[in-house]
């Protein structure tokens, strides 16, 4: 049983046939750089057909994003893109190139380059990887608290890391305020006056939708669930699925910046302390990018306690999908929203997004009773 309730609103601002508008016409799809990114394969689809019995649906299915071009999470897809279209930009064209090695050569014009991003883990470390393998540098702000784990995973990505005293929101200031001429920031939230870097950011996402296409294409979800954070991966999901599913978006109970921005029908600060062991939604204000999607196309926002999360890395790791806290946090928001009778399960089938492996790996342990299975670990 949770220690503590869930907290569920149905989304007032819920609009019929909501979709979010596309932010350009694209040159290119995201998906295109990405297959030429070292590493790239689609992440697969793991059926759950035990848990969909238990909850009464028609199909549980898993999108496993505990390893994605080399990382223990989707974030490098938004992170890729957002520095390709930041570069392509600088260079006034979009260059031609087959691999990294072309792409490096291409943006050599560029010179000396610093990336910059304030994280809870994951998107930083992923700016970090595009930095490393593209030969910037890279320097990457994370709040208090960070788990020793996730920060070294940063920095073996060769980034300086800086630990803000403050919250994830503190953090986002901190990096903002190093913007140069040659120190890029690549924030996936946005706030006034930055707002077209996020938005390719929930471009980069759309990779993982192609995939799901395809994927999925005999039996599409009619129900998709999916983690809150800022609101970049659930503005995604919208922008894919708002025409033909209901959507979930998932927060920790201390961090529901979604959930109390719906309610007040606008965006809200929700203060700290955000010290869920959901690392990644530990956000106090959502974006402001996201949020016209999130606030048209969520129909139901799910605040849930970390043993939700807990139990839901178990029942994961029960169908071998080695999910970290926030990669579980969606499981705990479907079992949240069915068991409260918040969804109707029956004949649904639910699309459950994975986003992380174990970035932390002692608390895996702790929490699932075995370790990460060899080769999962960041």
């Amino acid at each position: 049983m949770p220690d503590h309730e869930p907290l569920i609103l149905v989304n007032p601002a819920r609009a019929e046939n909501a979709d979010a508008a596309r932010s350009r016409a694209r040159i290119i799809e995201p998906i295109a750089v990405h297959r030429r990114l070292p590493g790239y394969a689609p992440t697969p689809v793991v059926d759950a057909p035990g848990l969909a019995e238990q909850l009464g649906l028609a199909a549980v299915s898993v999108k496993n994003e505990s390893s994605r071009l080399g990382l223990p999470s989707f974030k490098i897809l938004g992170a890729s893109w957002a520095v390709y279209r930041l570069l392509v930009a600088r260079l006034g064209h979009e260059p031609e190139w087959r691999d990294l090695a072309d792409l490096r050569a291409a943006f050599a014009p560029l010179g000396a380059l610093q990336l910059v991003a304030a994280t809870d883990g994951n998107h930083g470390r992923a700016v970090a990887h595009m930095a490393r393998q593209l030969g910037y540098g890279s320097r990457i702000f994370v709040p208090a608290g960070t788990a020793a784990a996730r920060i070294t995973g940063i920095e073996h990505e060769g980034a300086r890391v800086t630990v803000v005293d403050g919250t994830y929101d503190d953090a986002v200031q901190a990096s903002a305020a190093l913007a140069a001429d040659t120190v890029l920031v690549v924030s996936d939230t946005s706030w006034d006056g930055y707002t077209d870097v996020p938005r390719t950011v929930i471009e980069g996402y759309s990779t993982i939708f192609a995939e799901l296409d395809e994927q999925l294409a005999s039996a599409p979800p009619d129900l998709v669930v999916v983690p809150m954070g800022v609101g970049a991966l659930a503005a995604a999901v919208v922008d894919h699925y708002a025409a033909s599913a209901v959507i979930v978006a998932v927060e920790p109970l201390r961090a529901a910046c979604g959930l109390r921005s719906a309610e007040a029908g606008h965006p809200v600060l929700v203060p700290g302390p955000h010290d869920s062991i959901m690392a990644g939604l530990n956000c106090g204000t959502v974006s402001v990018v996201a949020w016209p999607a999130v606030s048209r196309g969520v129909d139901l926002f799910v605040a849930v306690d970390d043993a939700a999360a807990e139990r839901a890395m178990r029942d994961l790791a029960g169908i071998n999908v080695t999910a970290g806290e926030t990669g579980a946090a969606s499981l705990a928001g479907l079992r949240a929203v069915v068991e409260t009778g918040a969804v109707e399960p029956a004949g649904r089938r639910a699309l459950v997004l994975c986003t992380e492996g174990a970035t932390d790996p002692a608390a895996y342990e702790r929490i699932v009773g075995h370790a990460p299975p060899r080769g999962t670990s960041p």
